[in-house]
């Protein structure tokens, strides 16, 4: 398969704590590989290691088929990113800020600036100093910035974070068509699995800097099931009715919800019998997991 990033036995440590224990990622061309791992797994670490930001204490980067060095400034003119909280000259406009990056990276397109401008809902602003941006505005100009020179290969740390719900929706379809129409590569991490759910087609879990699994996300689509889904005031009473029931394949899940697998009952069926029985029904309905339960089962096995 053309892989345009892989990692081979990543690890880092940090006095003697290990944050990346022996990663290997995998993203073919084309793909929308979305990063996911609570806050603290470890995730901005590997792609700090991926461009080169910080040394491995072990393992090997490849970007578009060459180890990654500290030599590979031609690669790096390939990718766009962005890492943890974006950097700024705050005196100066987002426009300038844009330009100066056009000089970095040798790229000549100066039309270019208010084409991505205008992506990102900032052209009404290209003049103004972004010392004057809210956080949500400097994420929006951060995308601009990543995405600015045509990149091949898009990494994105947790770009959505500051976004309102407009601004979230409006960075996934430009993502969505950035990967669509142009063929760009996209790594995005982020800790809102709902988000990466509606966007990547390729899914990596990362706990305690140890890659869980890496699989397509039909993948997972495929294993997630139906429920029924019982609020109730009194748990352990409607567990005990269920088993009193013959029903067997249910889970609590908190102090009120209970999910329901495999059963032939209706929801009318459910709430008669439990109400009769003197357990407050506060709501039912029926539900499929998602990636988050997924997610969940996946890194309480870990553990």
């Amino acid at each position: 398969m053309d892989y345009i990033m892989e990692t081979m036995g990543l690890r880092k440590s940090y006095r003697g704590n290990v944050v990346v224990d022996n990663v290997n990622i995998h993203i073919p061309r084309g793909a929308v590989y979305g990063f996911v791992g609570p806050n603290g797994a470890g995730k901005s670490t590997v792609m700090k290691m991926v461009l080169n930001l910080i040394q491995p204490d072990a393992g090997e980067v490849h970007l578009f088929g060459e180890k990654v060095t500290d030599h590979s400034y031609e690669v790096f003119k390939r990718v766009g990113s962005i890492i943890e909280n974006p950097y700024f000259y705050e005196k100066m406009t987002a426009r300038q800020n844009l330009e100066l990056h056009c000089e970095y990276m040798g790229f000549p397109n100066r039309e270019r600036i208010d084409e991505v401008l205008q992506m990102v809902s900032l052209q009404e602003v290209r003049g103004k100093q972004v010392r004057h941006f809210s956080l949500g505005m400097k994420q929006r100009l951060a995308i601009a910035r990543a995405v600015l020179a045509y990149p091949e290969f898009l990494m994105l740390d947790e770009p959505i974070n500051a976004l309102d719900p407009e601004g979230i929706r409006e960075m996934r379809k430009l993502f969505q068509r950035l990967n669509r129409e142009n063929g760009t590569t996209v790594f995005i991490s982020s800790h809102i699995l709902s988000e990466v759910d509606l966007l990547a087609d390729t899914i990596g879990i990362l706990r305690h800097g140890k890659l869980l699994a890496e699989l397509p996300v039909e993948e997972i689509h495929k294993r997630q099931t139906e429920y029924i889904s019982l609020q109730v005031d009194d748990v352990p009473r409607a567990a005990a009715l269920l088993e009193k029931k013959g029903i067997t394949n249910f889970t609590a899940e908190d102090q009120e919800f209970i999910r329901v697998y495999d059963s032939d009952l209706s929801g009318k069926t459910f709430s008669k019998y439990l109400v009769e029985n003197g357990v407050g029904l506060e709501s039912l309905g029926r539900r499929q997991d998602t990636l988050e339960d997924y997610f969940f089962q996946l890194t309480k096995e870990g553990d």
